[in-house]
């Protein structure tokens, strides 16, 4: 007893390590179906695998995984998130999405080429030109994700940057399809260039990292800010206080999986099904009834992105 007493204990550190790899439980369902606005399929499979599946009282087990992305969808749908929005983030990711969406009627696609993709490319205006052809698919009902990031991409590339994101807002302007922006670190050039350029109809702020003044300043332009479940974490004070002012019908809810995912599951690989998590969050945030909150976030997607 004393020498098992005596022997190191893992560490929290290493619990979390161990646990990196693994998908959270289900949660709860919702009481009304939503969507997730921004997802990553091809990165969650690939990086992460597939999540846990349903199963039924007496089930034997998991059953062999033909289609990836079919059991993300079921799962999602299990706890009722029947609708996802796979953005693309480059040409190959664009294409595949464009080309799952056409696959799965649960899933429509976005397409571009991410603010820190641009600056790398040898040939923007190709690339630029092989967006464009997948934004004329039906299938296809954003372009995205695009804009600024002062994060990873230093002053050497943000001409580029600006460049690209000014060529993508054209493209939403000219096929009508929503504009789903990344912002980091980057707030007033945003929206200095969506001012420059004059917004889409519809323009959505990806995982909405801003504090409440800059929620003033997007809400007044009638943007619609998407949440992630960096809402849901403990340091994220200003993000909850710019949730609270937000009209119910310009918040959206996402995951961008498999990143970011939800307390009490951060650090863990994320997924569509999770949203539950996020969107109560949201209600306690913003003092909305879940019912309620779940059937504006539902209306508010298919306005941007619908139908599916």
């Amino acid at each position: 007893m004393l020498a098992a007493m005596s022997e190191p204990t893992e560490t929290r550190k290493q619990r979390a390590a161990r646990r990196a790899g693994e998908f959270p439980p289900v949660p709860e369902p919702l009481p009304r179906p939503v969507l997730d606005s921004h997802t990553h399929l091809d990165i969650t499979v690939s990086e992460a695998g597939v999540p846990p599946q349903p199963q039924a009282d007496g089930d034997p087990g998991v059953v062999p995984v033909e289609d990836p992305v079919a059991v993300a969808v079921a799962v999602a749908a299990s706890v009722g998130v029947d609708r996802l929005v796979q953005v693309g983030v480059d040409i190959a990711s664009s294409r595949w999405g464009a080309d799952v969406a056409d696959k799965h009627p649960a899933v429509l696609a976005t397409v571009a080429l991410h603010p820190n993709e641009a600056p790398r490319l040898p040939d923007l205006d190709e690339a630029l030109r092989e967006i464009e052809a997948l934004a004329a698919r039906d299938r296809v009902r954003g372009i995205g994700e695009t804009g600024m990031d002062f994060f990873r991409t230093g002053e050497e590339g943000r001409a580029v940057q600006e460049e690209s994101f000014r060529a993508h807002i054209a493209i939403a302007k000219r096929y009508g399809k929503a504009l789903v922006v990344h912002d980091r670190d980057a707030h007033a050039d945003v929206l200095r260039i969506l001012d420059d350029e004059g917004a889409p109809d519809t323009v959505v702020l990806h995982c909405f990292s801003g504090d409440a003044d800059f929620a003033r300043e997007c809400v007044r332009r009638g943007y619609l800010l998407s949440f992630a479940g960096t809402v849901t974490f403990g340091s994220a004070v200003a993000l909850r206080e710019a949730a609270a002012l937000t009209p119910v019908e310009q918040i959206l809810v996402e995951t961008d999986a498999p990143y970011l995912t939800p307390m009490p599951h951060r650090g863990r690989p994320n997924a569509s099904y999770l949203i539950p998590l996020t969107v109560r969050s949201l209600a306690g945030t913003t003092g909305t009834d879940l019912d309620e909150l779940c059937a504006a976030v539902s209306a508010t997607g298919d306005r941007a992105f619908g139908p599916w």
